[in-house]
């Protein structure tokens, strides 16, 4: 066991997944954003690890690579390889050495991007290397969150237990801003844990767009864009509306390039979006296909918009729609727990769901994600009531569960028609 600093480690929901994937591959593969905690818990795995961007030895590192990997692979296992895409050929020395060890467990690689070229892998890794994408910390992880609704235990068809919850929409505008960035939720400071989320914006902008292909890419056109993406948030933008975005009423950027930025930002795990959802229905309704923008964090979003918690609540349209990428990032980690995904649903008639979390077993809840306030929830209650009626039950489950998801709200509870309210600061997996 390897101890990276003296701070108290908060548990996450990839301890026992990642547990889970060494268990039934040689290999596996941890990928997310930097900052979002891959190589604390992938350390507290590991019996030995080699940190390749170390640059006391990173040049030796890259010599061994290319001349005798093996070398590199020595030590008990498993053994960690940190930012193993600074040598991308070290992915087949993994495949070749668990086909000759035949075991399960020996090596865990993490990544904070894609490799600039895959030129140097021959082979995909697949039945030795697993891959698990890690995400920032939920507010379940963090200790913000009571852990009072179990999706789980719902989607096992037990009863939600009514709980108290009471968050503050000042605190929620903290939580958004701040992020669920290990290093922001460590610190007691307010001031210094939001500017974490600042920082990252800034090593993105200036340095780790470019560095992911070694394409050089403007900084003042990569801060436009993000910022023009955290006003598409939670929305079915298409990329020549972003560049519009971008442009104003200037001559700007062309589809071509935006969409460039849009690959270099998911290589590095910034955004990820949400696809679509395509259920079996009664009808012959057409289901739109877009993807939702969503980044990884909402933080990145309220950084990207130079905001503060004060500054994010004297917009609340705006402060919505990035409340519900903050429930996206949340179901997303607790789906991850579940064996499941994250989807949108939007048809031709403008009937939409924000959240389908769909499990591999088949099993479904649909949630609705709405602030607070008793009319905005009743809104979400019909249209989760509406889809459930359009989805052909003889052909696919009924759905384990409908909810919607509030910020504000001071209680979890079942209403009347069996849709579930609960608080975001209630939910865990």
């Amino acid at each position: 066991m390897t101890a990276l600093n003296a701070k108290p480690y908060l548990p996450r929901v990839y301890d026992q997944i990642l547990k889970k994937r060494l268990a039934a591959k040689g290999a596996v593969l941890v990928e997310g954003p930097k900052w979002c905690g891959k190589t604390t818990t992938c350390a507290r795995q590991s019996n030995s690890v080699l940190y390749m961007a170390d640059p006391s030895s990173r040049s030796q590192n890259l010599l061994f690579a290319e001349t005798q990997p093996s070398f590199l692979l020595e030590g008990a296992t498993p053994r960690l390889i940190d930012e193993w895409q600074v040598a991308p050929q070290l992915w087949d020395a993994v495949r070749f050495e668990v086909d000759q060890r035949g075991l399960q467990g020996q090596f865990i690689f993490t990544g904070s991007s894609v490799p600039p070229s895959l030129d140097r892998i021959t082979h995909t890794g697949t039945g030795r290397i697993a891959r698990l994408r890690m995400r920032p910390m939920s507010l379940y992880e963090s200790k913000e969150s009571s852990g009072t609704t179990s999706l789980g235990s719902l989607f096992d068809g037990e009863p939600l237990s009514p709980a108290h919850a009471g968050t503050t929409i000042e605190r929620l505008a903290f939580l958004m801003c701040r992020g669920g960035w290990p290093g922001a939720v460590d610190l007691e400071d307010d001031d210094a844990a939001l500017q974490q989320a600042i920082d990252y914006v800034d090593a993105v902008v200036e340095a780790d767009i470019s560095r992911v292909d070694d394409v050089e890419r403007d900084p003042h056109l990569t801060r436009r864009l993000l910022r023009s993406y955290a006003r598409m948030e939670s929305s079915q933008t298409s990329a020549a509306q972003i560049a519009a975005d971008v442009a104003g009423n200037e001559s700007g950027p062309s589809v071509k390039t935006i969409q460039s930025y849009l690959r270099a930002l998911e290589k590095i795990f910034v955004i990820e979006d949400m696809p679509a959802w395509n259920p079996n229905l009664r009808s012959k309704t057409a289901i739109r296909a877009t993807d939702t923008r969503h980044f990884v964090d909402p933080s990145i979003a309220t950084a990207a918009l130079g905001v503060n918690p004060r500054g994010i609540l004297r917009d609340l349209e705006t402060f919505g729609l990035l409340f519900e990428g903050m429930c996206v990032r949340d179901l997303r980690v607790y789906a991850d727990a579940l064996d499941g995904q994250v989807f949108h649903y939007r048809d031709k008639t403008g009937l939409e769901c924000d959240a389908v979390v769909h499990l591999r077993d088949g099993r479904y809840g649909l949630i609705e994600v709405k602030l607070g306030g008793d009319r905005l929830i009743d809104e979400g209650a019909t249209n989760l009531l509406k889809l459930a009626d359009r989805i052909d039950t003889g052909r696919m489950e009924r759905p384990s569960f409908l909810m919607v998801l509030t910020g504000t709200g001071a209680y979890s509870y079942t209403r009347p028609d069996n849709v579930i309210v609960a608080p975001l600061t209630t939910l865990r997996p």
